[in-house]
C-alpha cells in the first residue's frame, strides 16, 4: 500500500522556497543599487529613474542600457575573479580543454 503524500508540508516547504527566493532577490537588487553607486541617490529619484527605465519604450535607449549594465557586470567580474578566471584557465590548460567562458568555447 502506497503512502499518501503529505500535501500541507509540501505546500510549506514550496512556500518556504519561494520565500528564500524572494529574499535572494532582494538582497541582489540592494547589492546592485550599491555596486553601481546609485545608494548615494536621493530615494525619489531613484524610483524615478528606475520608473523611467520600466516605462521607457525607445527600443534604442533599451539596448544601450543592456550594453553598460552588460560591461558593468563584465567589469566587475574582472574586479573580483581575476585570480580566480586565471585559476580556471590554469586548471583547464592542465586538462587539455577550454576554461568556460573563454573565446574558443564562445562559438
Amino acid at each position: 500500500m502506497r503512502k499518501p503524500r503529505d500535501f500541507e508540508s509540501e505546500l510549506k516547504a514550496l512556500d518556504s522556497k519561494a520565500r528564500q527566493l524572494k529574499q535572494a532577490k532582494l538582497q541582489q537588487l540592494a547589492e546592485l543599487v550599491v555596486a553601481t553607486g546609485a545608494d548615494v541617490l536621493p530615494i525619489d529619484q531613484l524610483a524615478g529613474a528606475l520608473l523611467a527605465a520600466v516605462s521607457a519604450s525607445d527600443m534604442i535607449a533599451r539596448e544601450d542600457w543592456r550594453q553598460r549594465g552588460a560591461a558593468f557586470f563584465l567589469r566587475q567580474g574582472k574586479a573580483r575573479g581575476g585570480a580566480r578566471s586565471r585559476a580556471a584557465s590554469a586548471a583547464a590548460t592542465d586538462s587539455g580543454t577550454a576554461p568556460a567562458g573563454s573565446a574558443a568555447g564562445a562559438e
